[in-house]
């Protein structure tokens, strides 16, 4: 009886005790096109929005293919220049919902937009493919030259458009 007991209890701390949702990390496209608005700072470190489309690589990193200011006060400090991006995403595998972090930086002429993001919430279909109704917020801060150079920084929501 002993044994019995004993291989039961060994039973369920290898399964675990009760009703749990497990997690997995998707590596899967994030969306299609998101849309970036930024809020806070001052003068030309205010009012940067911007779209992008990304795929999420296997490690973690941001393949981004496409991104345009849609304001013309960004090319004050940032004119173009060249993104890069990493996502962490966790699935709950019950509720199929996504949860992570994201970091986002723009770079051009010495000068550096970095997007924080702490949250980053959506859901993943049943097919496993698309991560959808993706939204992500943080902060921000912009690092560079004379008049380019926030520390402070604010806000960013960057939600992902309809597929």
């Amino acid at each position: 009886m002993k044994e019995v007991a004993v291989l039961l209890l060994v039973t369920l701390l290898l399964n675990g005790c009760g009703t749990s949702s497990n997690t997995t990390t998707p590596s899967k496209t994030p969306g299609v096109t998101w849309q970036a608005q930024v809020l806070g700072g001052i003068g030309p470190d205010s009012g940067y929005s911007f779209i992008t489309q990304f795929t999420l690589n296997s490690s973690g990193t941001l393949d981004i293919t496409y991104f345009q200011f849609l304001n013309a006060g960004a090319a004050q400090c940032l004119s173009g220049g060249t993104e890069t991006g990493q996502m962490t995403l966790t699935q709950n595998t019950t509720t199929l919902t996504v949860t992570g972090t994201m970091v986002y930086t723009v770079q051009s002429g010495g000068n550096t937009l970095t997007l924080n993001g702490t949250s980053v919430t959506g859901s993943e279909p049943l097919n496993g493919t698309t991560l959808s109704g993706g939204s992500v917020t943080g902060t921000w801060t912009l690092t560079g030259g004379t008049g380019c150079n926030d520390t402070t920084g604010g806000s960013f929501t960057m939600t992902q458009s309809p597929t």
